[in-house]
C-alpha cells in the first residue's frame, strides 16, 4: 500500500518519529535516528537521509560533516505509520566513531 507523507503520524511521538536505517544490500542494521515532518520530506525532495537532531535541536543530512552519505533508495512505512525504514546505500560508515554500523556493542549478560 503507497503512503504519503500526510499519513505519518508525527503527533504520536510529539512531532518526531523514529527511522531505522538499513543497508539495502547487506540488510545490515546500520543506526536509528530520528525525523520530523520537514526532514522527512527533504529525504524525499532529495534522496539523502535527513534527520532531526535531537541533541543539537536542527535538521542534519547524514554525511554533511563525515561526507558518508547515505542515498535512500526506499522508503518503507510500518502498519501504525509512526515508524519508517530508510533502504539505502552508504557511501562510508554510519557511525560517528567510523564503525560500519552504530549497533557494534553487546550488553553485559
Amino acid at each position: 500500500m503507497q503512503k504519503s507523507i500526510s499519513d505519518i503520524n508525527f503527533e504520536k511521538s510529539g512531532g518526531l518519529i523514529p527511522i531505522i536505517v538499513q543497508d539495502v544490500n547487506t540488510k545490515d542494521i546500520l543506526t536509528l535516528a530520528y525525523s520530523n515532518k520537514e526532514s522527512l520530506e527533504l529525504t524525499k525532495k532529495t534522496g539523502n537521509s535527513w534527520f532531526w537532531s535531537r541533541s543539537r535541536n536542527k535538521l542534519w543530512m547524514k554525511g554533511e560533516e563525515s561526507g558518508n552519505t547515505q542515498k535512500v533508495k526506499e522508503i518503507l512505512v510500518d502498519c501504525d505509520s509512526d515508524t519508517i525504514i530508510y533502504l539505502v546505500e552508504p557511501s562510508g560508515p554510519a557511525c560517528h566513531t567510523g564503525e560500519k554500523v552504530c549497533f557494534h556493542n553487546n550488553l553485559e549478560k
